[in-house]
């Protein structure tokens, strides 16, 4: 069973910043395409953004300026460098293939607040 594992989330005051890690099974992480979402109380899991095997880069409009997605195919790793964090930012953040098909992992809770 293919297992993912989030770490780096936190307590953050806002500005802050943190940076969220996650490593996938080394068998299927260099051939795909690999991304951040979250899900925040009382809303849809939603993606934050996305890196392909070649090291493009998307990011949904929020995250821009702010977030930066890299990845490690070495350590069979992808990262989420967050800056700037704003109380909107308070989520569960998971990763997971782009587009998503594996089983969800439990995440890392990232809150944002004074």
């Amino acid at each position: 069973q293919v297992q993912l594992v989030e770490s780096g989330g936190g307590l953050v005051q806002p500005g802050g910043s943190l940076r969220l890690s996650c490593t996938a099974p080394g068998s299927i992480f260099g051939s795909h395409a690999w991304g951040w979402y979250r899900q925040a109380p009382g809303k849809q899991r939603e993606f934050v953004a996305g890196i392909t095997s070649s090291g493009r880069t998307n990011y949904e409009d929020y995250a821009k300026g702010r977030f930066t997605i890299s990845r490690d195919n070495a350590k069979n790793a992808v990262y989420l460098q967050m800056n700037s964090l704003r109380s909107e930012d308070t989520a569960i953040y998971y990763c997971n293939a782009v587009p998503y098909y594996l089983p969800w992992a439990q995440g890392t809770q990232v809150t944002v607040s004074s």
